[in-house]
């Protein structure tokens, strides 16, 4: 072989190499996005579930317009996308989160929602994270990680 094939093939192995690379980091890129975006959706639909909470009678099994008493499902706090749970807080750190059934207590008008994904985040260390903040009129997700 001549120097020009060789220095071809080595020339075409870069390529490919590169583009493996940028392949890899993309699909990765989409699978994050994916599930932060699962987990948005996520909380938004358990948000309505305790807007319901909140909207019902306390004698039909509601909080009577307050969330005192929301809990979550069993079945609610975990699936293929995260972990979840309710809380009377803004969540503070990016650790994971551990599914709760806890009911709320001394909660009237605002309880937040966060979720705890599969997927490592952009910190590059801890699992995508979301929380949703609950009213009794609006539910506004937040991005943590």
């Amino acid at each position: 072989m001549g120097q020009q094939q060789l220095l071809l093939i080595v020339l075409s192995v870069i390529i490919v190499g590169i583009a493996v690379a940028v392949g890899v980091n993309m699909f990765r890129s989409g699978a994050i996005d994916a599930n932060r975006q699962a987990l948005i959706s996520d909380v938004v639909n358990y948000g309505a579930k305790a807007q319901r909470h909140y909207r019902t009678p306390t004698q039909l099994g509601g909080g009577s317009q307050n969330f005192d008493g929301f809990k979550m499902n069993g079945i609610d706090t975990a699936n293929a996308n995260g972990t979840y749970a309710a809380n009377n807080n803004i969540p503070g750190n990016n650790s994971k989160v551990v599914g709760s059934v806890a009911a709320l207590s001394g909660t009237v008008g605002t309880i937040y929602i966060i979720g705890s994904g599969n997927e490592i985040g952009d910190d590059g260390t801890n699992p995508v994270k979301v929380y949703a903040k609950v009213t009794a009129d609006s539910i506004v997700s937040t991005i943590m990680n």
